[in-house]
């Protein structure tokens, strides 16, 4: 795909980055052993829980869970888009980003698209002074000039060509125009997509326009939909962006909470009342992008919603949303108002003080799951029971793991009396080091690996324990062959990748599991496990051999593998390399 970074290069990044001299330009860090650490910049916390080992270039918090590289410790803690954070740490160590396909990064026009934004922004705000009954707009709804201002408010005029009139109408101009979703073609020829709307300037992370919203003043034949926003451009994809969100950024150093509601002039209403946490979605219900950008921003999350049906539509399509989100550390509530009110009418008529209480009382996720899950079953039927555990089961098993899901699983239990297990590929580890005998040969061999990626170097395929039935086994063969063919791959590089994936929760867990002595111990530590594998996988071949030979379906070829495998049981077949 054009325009990717290839994944050799970010490995190429962080092996030469050192995440701890990234870390600590802005988190002040102490020496711990062979690690560094610090209190979370991601929770409040009075003792230090987050760490940041060198060796693995990886950053790990037993508070909260926030765990990454360098790359997403910029992306988490500066708010920085991937291709941003790239770049810069690029920059520090002297790289140029390569991106497929060739070239710079593929942001065909963007800066001369920004530039036109932003002065279609200045045009709709000139006009706005221009126009009464745009004004008078803005003042029947409560807005004083310094919000009017902060928000970049504006008006478009009710003609075809005012703002190519003013913005140009060159060739060049023109597609720009059309680019960006200003301007469109249609029988009478190229006009104007906002005509006699007040304008809402929608900002990405940095502040910069990239679209608008508006809203008509006028009901004629032709006025189209109450709010339009721009249509999709290379810039604005509605489904990843949140209206105000540069807006909560400055006025917050650290976001304490944000409020998710429907309307643009609920946001502002909120802000001029001094609830300066509110975003909303653009004109579309929550996606999974919406959910990942609050939760990138902040660990509590608030959606205000109509009381209504539709209203709690819409909270159930966020729920669904935010649940495969809901890392530990994380909240979601529901808050759903009398019918006929919205934010807006709400906090002019309570002020800040009444709806920071009706905030207090919000419904958490998980009482609104369950209610929401059991409104139409009877809960003392068994087969009422029954299908609440059938319609939880497969929005349960997006739950990242952890303490929540546990929590909601053993709640589930209580309710329906059915106990749903949902097994990871490779099991959780507890933060504090436990005796070699309470881990699993998987888990060692998946955690030794994943801390020393350099190990894959000397195991040759075929691998005979990849034959092996047990969990985990296929992740292990699959992490060979990854780093294997990525020499470069980090630590914390194989954690991201897998992080949307079911096992990404657990590796989080065995990139900060401890072993004794120093990389000759893992060394021996990891290939003895292999060795054991191999073993275990001649047993089980050797049993299913002479299950088969009970039960008389064994063929002459497999009786030769028996007798030739029982004097080899054992023997094993990796071999680790010489120590350095």
């Amino acid at each position: 795909m054009s325009g990717r970074i290839p994944a050799q290069f970010i490995d190429e990044l962080l092996a030469r980055i050192d995440i701890v001299e990234v870390i600590e330009q802005r988190v002040p860090l102490r020496k711990a052993g062979r690690d560094w650490s610090a209190r979370c910049p991601f929770h409040d916390e009075r003792s230090p829980s987050f760490t940041v080992s060198p060796a693995k270039q990886f950053y790990h918090c037993f508070g909260c869970g926030a765990h990454g590289s360098a790359i997403g410790f910029l992306m988490n803690y500066d708010r920085m888009e991937f291709p941003d954070a790239v770049e810069e740490l690029a920059a520090r160590v002297g790289l140029k980003v390569p991106y497929e396909g060739g070239g710079a990064r593929p942001v065909e026009d963007s800066t001369d698209l920004y530039t036109l934004l932003d002065a279609a922004a200045k045009f709709y705000q000139r006009e706005l002074a221009k126009s009464d009954k745009a004004r008078a707009y803005f003042e029947s709804r409560g807005l004083d000039a310094e919000t009017i201002s902060r928000f970049g408010l504006g008006y478009a005029p009710d003609q075809w060509d005012a703002l190519k009139t003013a913005l140009g109408t060159s060739a060049q101009r023109m597609a720009l125009l059309e680019k960006s979703g200003l301007v469109k073609s249609g029988e009478r020829g190229k006009y104007e997509y906002f005509r006699n709307r007040v304008m809402f300037p929608i900002a990405d992370r940095r502040g910069r326009t990239i679209a608008f919203g508006g809203r008509i003043l006028e009901k004629t034949e032709d006025s189209g939909p109450k709010y339009l926003n721009s249509p999709e451009t290379t810039l604005f994809h509605k489904g990843q962006q949140l209206f105000a969100l540069w807006q909560v950024r400055q006025a917050h150093a650290k976001i304490p909470r944000l409020i998710v509601v429907e309307g643009y002039m609920d946001v502002i209403a909120l802000f001029q009342h001094g609830v300066t946490q509110a975003v909303a979605t653009l004109g579309t219900a929550t996606t999974r992008d919406h959910a990942e950008l609050l939760f990138r921003n902040c660990a509590d999350v608030y959606f205000c919603f109509d009381g209504d049906r539709a209203g709690r539509g819409a909270a159930w399509k966020a729920v669904e949303s935010v649940l495969p989100r809901m890392r530990d550390g994380r909240q979601a509530f529901f808050l759903f108002l009398p019918e006929g009110e919205d934010p807006d009418s709400l906090v002019r008529s309570e002020g800040q003080g009444g709806f920071e209480e009706r905030l207090k009382s919000a419904t958490p996720l998980s009482e609104f799951f369950f209610a929401n899950l059991s409104s139409d079953v009877n809960l003392a039927s068994l087969d009422g029971k029954a299908r609440l555990a059938e319609r939880a089961r497969p929005l349960l098993t997006q739950i990242p793991d952890g303490a929540f899901r546990d929590l909601m699983l053993a709640e589930l239990d209580r309710r329906a009396n059915v106990t749903l297990r949902i097994e990871a590929p490779v099991s959780d580890t507890p933060r504090k080091p436990t005796r070699p005998q309470e881990r699993s040969l998987v888990r060692i061999a998946v955690a030794l690996l994943l801390q020393n990626p350099g190990f894959a170097a000397a195991i040759e395929p075929p691998h005979t324990f990849s034959a092996l039935r047990l969990p985990g086994i296929a992740l292990l063969v699959e992490m060979i062959a990854l780093c294997r063919e990525r020499r470069e791959i980090s630590t914390a590089a194989i954690v991201d990748l897998y992080a949307e994936r079911e096992e990404g929760r657990a590796l989080q867990k065995l990139a900060v599991m401890e072993f004794p002595g120093g990389e000759d111990a893992w060394r021996a530590e990891f290939f003895d496990a292999l060795k054991q594998l191999d073993r275990q996988t001649m047993q089980q071949r050797v049993e299913d051999l002479m299950k088969k030979q009970a039960d008389s379906s064994i063929t002459a070829v497999e009786k030769d593998e028996l007798r030739n495998l029982l004097p080899l049981k054992g023997a094993p077949s990796a071999n680790p390399p010489p120590q350095r």
